[in-house]
């Protein structure tokens, strides 16, 4: 059973579309929409539809920083039950690849996160456990990974008085891929010491399993914390999971190897009768030290390439991924579907294009092409009942018909803002107006516009006429975009420009007018899509206004406006019946990001950090505590902050790489 903690109760709409949802799930409806108003606690609602329904829960992002956000939410709102998380584990990942035109290979290159991949393990040992659980997963989870049937049967539970010898628990994680230790317990190893075998999965850092034998019977098992080797609890069994989720036993291995050797065989003449000897001996040496690895230690480095062989499949069959580990009756939840199921649909033929000239010239054989992610339709096949969770559907949810469970009022009462429309001609003129009045009113105001010159020239204009005004673009570096954000909000600026505000995850409060200029111009920027997110980004004020600036009404505007004046109706009849009054949101404003005096007053003194003008020590200082404080929020899966602290990171490095050239 699902049980949902929370000291909030389903308010405004969320009552109704938590009954609708639930209502079509119990009726077999495999597919609906949930469109939800930023800001309507969609992720509540989605709560109460988990808890209701009682099935295992899978909540698909676009990207790791969404997941992260997600993941936390239900955590806390589900602390008795097993929410997981399921990302790419690479904090850096550099593709194996092959360029043909200079050519170049390069190597992958990876840098594993081990908290990640102790999640991911986590995750699938608590799908083949237990029901109540829910996996917040990026597109990631669509990658192929081991046979679930063979990470299951490798699988083995030690019980209190057991019968089994020491030889054979040591036989069974050998052969789960555990490897022996001296004396540290890292994650996947195990240590012996007499009659005592101390253990810690992969699916922990810190708990391990201490299993003392008295000849040949199990006397104790105990949880113990790896840092002093102190017993915590006593318990009657535990069930110990493979160390990698790529696993297999004896028999399938041989027979893995014996597919691998064909297929090289088959390869090797190949590349013979096209007369391509270099790619011949290529792909015989690279293959035959893999199998040789494989033979002796039972794995190898791109061990993944040969994930079709090793779970006995034929060529072009579906790769088991983590949505075989659900079982056959389970929930998708796709978060944000407007941007993540055209993420699902590209990652295929992506994935393709670069593994093709691998197998082409010699680096890989063909049966690496099966390790890839699913293709479109094989995702689809794999929906068992969905929802599609978003504030602006894509044309995919919409074109299927199926039902629209509308969530439109805010927790906070807010209405979406008012929208009006005004000529381009003299909007310059009117846009100084507007930040005038808006600053008279004590709030701020973002202005977006098309082309990167016009936002330049319309920032210095701001400037000369005394307004505070930032230009947020993509060349701003990223402890910079950090501190504009925040003086913003500190009313340090009057107003912010940039083109694509979208991206930046600017749902700053103190913000009550959103200036769209060239709004007529159709595209990217200025689709319907785009407009409503914008638009909604004035949402968070009770007094929030929006101008768009045309000449014309284009079919983008006509909807985005009618859509937006709909749900504002629907938003006011509420407040009118139930006498709630909007409230603006109240948020904190964080600190600086500070790492020392001295480098707080070489931005004081000169406005932007130039790391150059620090002494030697206290730069290697800086980038030491910045380093820190990124793998600290990786760790706490903040990766928007971690994003931001790397690319601060890689900035001041090359400033300092930059000045011992100069």
């Amino acid at each position: 059973m699902f049980k949902l903690e929370s000291n909030f109760k389903p308010s405004g709409d969320q009552e109704s579309a938590i009954e609708k949802l639930v209502s079509n799930i119990n009726n077999n409806v495999k597919e609906q929409i949930l469109l939800g108003a930023t800001g309507t606690g969609k992720t509540f609602t989605i709560a109460n539809v988990i808890e209701r329904v009682g099935k295992k829960t899978l909540v698909l992002a676009h990207n790791k920083t969404l997941a992260g956000q997600l993941y936390m939410e239900l955590k806390e709102l589900f602390p008795s039950n097993r929410v997981e998380y399921f990302i790419s584990y690479y904090d850096y990942y550099q593709p194996e690849a092959y360029v043909v035109s200079s050519d170049t290979y390069i190597e992958k290159e990876a840098d594993i996160n081990s908290e990640i991949d102790k999640l991911r393990n986590s995750a699938t040992a608590s799908l083949l456990e237990r029901d109540d659980v829910i996996v917040v997963a990026s597109v990631s989870c669509i990658y192929g990974i081991g046979s679930p049937d063979s990470y299951e049967n490798q699988m083995f539970v030690l019980r209190h008085h057991d019968k089994i010898s020491r030889k054979e628990i040591i036989k069974k994680l050998s052969d789960a891929f555990y490897i022996r230790s001296k004396n540290d317990l890292s994650r996947g190893t195990f240590v012996v010491k007499g009659d005592t075998i101390d253990i810690l999965p992969p699916y922990s850092s810190t708990e391990g399993i201490r299993v003392e034998l008295d000849f040949d019977e199990i006397v104790s098992i105990k949880e113990i914390d790896v840092t002093n080797f102190h017993a915590n609890k006593e318990l009657e069994l535990i069930s110990i999971y493979p160390a990698t989720q790529f696993v297999t036993d004896k028999a399938t291995l041989e027979e893995s190897l014996r597919r691998i050797k064909e297929e090289l065989d088959e390869r090797i003449k190949y590349f013979l009768d096209h007369d391509m000897p270099l790619e011949a001996e290529r792909i015989k040496e690279r293959t035959t030290y893999d199998l040789e690895m494989l033979r002796e230690i039972g794995t190898c480095s791109g061990i993944e390439n040969y994930s079709r062989h090793l779970a006995l499949k034929g060529p072009n069959e579906t790769p088991y991924t983590l949505l075989d580990y659900l079982g056959n009756d389970y929930l998708i939840i796709i978060d944000e579907s407007h941007v993540t199921v055209p993420q699902v649909r590209g990652m295929f033929n992506g994935d393709r294009s670069r593994k093709q000239a691998l197998v082409d010239y010699g680096f890989r054989l063909p049966s690496a092409l099966d390790n890839r992610p699913l293709n479109f339709t094989e995702f689809e096949d794999r929906l068992k009942q969905v929802i599609y969770m978003s504030a602006t559907p894509g044309d995919y949810e919409k074109m299927k018909g199926c039902p629209i469970v509308e969530q439109i009022i805010r927790p906070s009462f807010l209405l979406d803002p008012v929208v009006k429309i005004r000529p381009c001609k003299n909007q310059i003129d009117d846009v100084v107006r507007e930040v005038d009045k808006t600053i008279k009113d004590g709030y701020r105001t973002l202005i977006t516009t098309l082309t990167i010159k016009m936002s330049e020239d319309l920032s210095a204009y701001l400037k000369k006429l005394n307004y505070k005004v930032a230009y947020l673009h993509s060349e701003i570096k990223a402890l910079e975009r950090l501190e504009i954000i925040r003086k913003l909000r500190l009313g340090e600026y009057d107003c912010l420009v940039g083109i694509n505000l979208l991206r930046e995850g600017l749902d700053i409060p103190e913000v009550s007018k959103i200036l769209i200029l060239d709004a007529d111009k159709e595209g990217f920027l200025r689709s319907e899509r785009s407009l409503i997110q914008t638009i909604g980004r004035a949402a968070r004020n009770e007094n929030g206004e929006v101008i768009l600036y045309a000449d014309q009404m284009t079919d983008s505007i006509i909807n985005a406006v009618k859509e937006t004046e709909r749900r504002r109706h629907i938003q006011e009849e509420y407040n009118k019946t139930h006498g709630t009054i909007p409230k603006t949101i109240i948020k904190p404003i964080g600190e600086a990001f500070v790492l020392s005096k001295e480098l707080k007053d070489t931005q004081e003194s000169k406005e932007k950090l130039d790391i150059t003008k620090v002494s030697i020590k206290e730069r290697d200082r800086i980038l030491q505590s910045m380093e820190k404080a990124m793998l600290k929020a990786a760790k706490e899966l903040d990766f928007e902050r971690a994003m931001e602290l790397r690319d601060a990171l890689f900035e001041l490095r090359q400033e300092i790489e930059n000045a011992k050239h100069s």
